[in-house]
């Protein structure tokens, strides 16, 4: 394997994904390739909300997840670099794969109900077939 991406976004099970995802990298001797999406600007503004302090939080929150990304990536102990995307996440997931030309994908099980209706991203990925896809609970 030359390289090994995974998908962060300050859950919980995706901090063990990224944990999975550098063991892994530091055993087979490949890059890491952290992966964070942004969502991008809201389609729709809250109503009464004039002031888009509710789109300010959002961004703000943001930055404040990716800060801490970013702080973890020194401590890995393996070849490792951060991407951020801003867009839907599989479709970004799967851009920033083909880029890199990643061996294996990794990302966190979902913990939204929802999901277990409609699908997930790591089924998403699955489907997809492109490459071996981990899921970490």
């Amino acid at each position: 394997m030359s390289a090994i991406l995974v998908g962060v976004d300050g859950s919980t099970s995706s901090l063990r994904a990224a944990a999975y995802a550098a063991g892994l990298a530091r055993r087979q001797r490949c890059r890491l390739i952290a992966v964070y999406v942004r969502k991008g600007p809201p389609t729709m503004i809250p109503l009464g909300d004039d002031s888009g302090a509710a789109a300010a939080t959002a961004f703000e929150a943001q930055d404040e997840i990716e800060r801490e990304l970013r702080s973890h990536l020194p401590g890995l102990g393996v070849e490792a670099s951060f991407m951020v995307r801003t867009g839907e996440p599989y479709a970004e997931l799967i851009a920033a794969a083909k880029e890199a030309r990643a061996d294996a994908v990794i990302v966190g099980k979902s913990a939204k109900v929802l999901h277990r209706i409609a699908g997930s991203l790591a089924v998403k990925l699955v489907r997809c077939g492109h490459w071996p896809v981990t899921v970490v609970p």
